[in-house]
């Protein structure tokens, strides 16, 4: 779509699983043409492909079948490579220089190609052939110690935030990449892991302990230092408030009647509602449990108290901020009809980013791409009748 930042920049998609395809549909959602690259006869995509998270994740796309083991077929891929913006793989490092795709061969022939790859523990050190998993990540990366409730043991965040933070951290890359190109004129190799973007993501927590050299303890629903921020119940559910700061703290005790918690010695500053967090909670709690989470959520709210509801997914997408914002768009997918899936969570006045087109079918524009990168239609008789495509 002519107008969109990325209109113009072409990009092969070799990615796979989860973190590089997130990474990739940044670029598609804002322009790019997307050539996804995929394995022939691959069954596990293949069983997969009509579902809802392959839906939702290479939407916006064109999709190329290759086999990459067959010379012919690393021989289309160069020429793809010569003619594009950016590659972006999650090959182990050893499999990409193995098949004669890694960047110093490819960039050989197109200096100006941005490389991106992304693995599961980075291009060096130790630990770089083993395979990357989101949840090895997220325990390796400190994540899994400090999520739950205190005592509880390792816990698992419910995304796979490893995975979708480190497509994103990529993606970052590749956009200051191509910003970098304008002036030098050369691309380079961008590269990031599930590793590197979960200790990122710990972000204070770990600047808790190379600063001050405290390792968090788990704190569950609680702030692990504001308080009280966190969930509490009301007469008919739970609702969060985070209330951390003393003037916010005075706001709130005012708000749910409680005004004497204010000046009580166990909560008057925030390290004693530190070493009191539980009474502190407690104390707000005998107020909230009178009325129920909606009638607070506003009270709350009108006061300067930030408070919120606790949603499942559909209640989610049904309150009507969220339907207000438009974090859903719907697509006409050629078997499964009209499909919803997620938004772009980015506002660009003048240049949005768009879902124009459904996921693709495998090598549904195998053709299409390999005459645009001038092979005739006996060259794509010969491919199809040798498996190369």
């Amino acid at each position: 779509m002519n107008g969109q930042p990325l209109s113009g920049i072409r990009v092969i998609d070799l990615t796979r699983a989860r973190s590089g395809p997130t990474a990739v549909r940044q670029l598609a959602e804002w322009g790019a043409d997307v050539v996804k690259v995929e394995a022939r006869d691959d069954q596990d995509a293949e069983q997969g492909r009509h579902g809802f998270d392959f839906q939702n994740l290479h939407r916006n796309k064109r999709s190329l079948t290759l086999d990459l083991k067959k010379p012919k077929g690393v021989e289309i891929l160069e020429r793809l490579a010569k003619r594009a913006d950016v590659l972006v793989e999650n090959y182990r490092p050893d499999v990409k220089r193995r098949l004669g795709i890694d960047y110093e061969t490819l960039s050989k022939d197109n200096p100006r190609l941005v490389y991106a790859s992304i693995s599961g523990f980075g291009q060096s050190g130790p630990y770089r052939d083993r395979p990357g998993y989101d949840q090895i990540a997220q325990g390796m990366g400190g994540l899994m110690s400090i999520t739950g409730l205190p005592g509880q043991g390792p816990v698992r965040v419910g995304i796979p935030i490893a995975d979708l933070t480190a497509g994103m951290f990529l993606a970052h890359g590749i956009l200051l990449a191509l910003f970098e190109r304008e002036r030098s004129g050369k691309g380079q190799w961008v590269h990031t892991s599930l590793l590197e973007a979960m200790i990122r993501m710990l972000d204070f927590q770990g600047a808790r302990w190379l600063v001050a050299g405290e390792i968090a303890p788990q704190a569950g629903n609680d702030h692990p230092t504001g308080i009280p921020t966190g969930v509490f119940k009301t007469a008919d559910g739970h609702i969060n408030i985070a209330a951390s700061g003393q003037h916010m703290y005075k706001r709130l005790c005012e708000a749910i009647g409680r005004p004497e918690l204010v000046d009580d010695p166990r909560f008057r500053g925030a390290k004693d509602r530190s070493k009191n967090r539980k009474e502190c909670n407690a104390e707000i709690e005998v107020a909230l449990v009178k009325r129920p989470s909606a009638e607070w959520v506003a009270t709350l709210n009108e006061a300067g108290v930030p408070s919120g509801p606790i949603y499942n997914i559909k209640e989610m997408y049904e309150d009507p901020h969220v339907q207000a914002l438009n974090l859903a768009a719907e697509v006409k997918h050629p078997t499964l009809g009209a499909i919803r899936i997620q938004n772009l969570p980015v506002t660009l006045s003048r240049t949005p980013g768009a879902v124009r087109t459904p996921t693709p079918e495998a090598g549904e524009h195998t053709d299409e791409v390999l005459r645009e990168i001038g092979y005739a239609d006996t060259d794509i008789t010969t491919f199809r009748t040798e498996k190369v495509v």
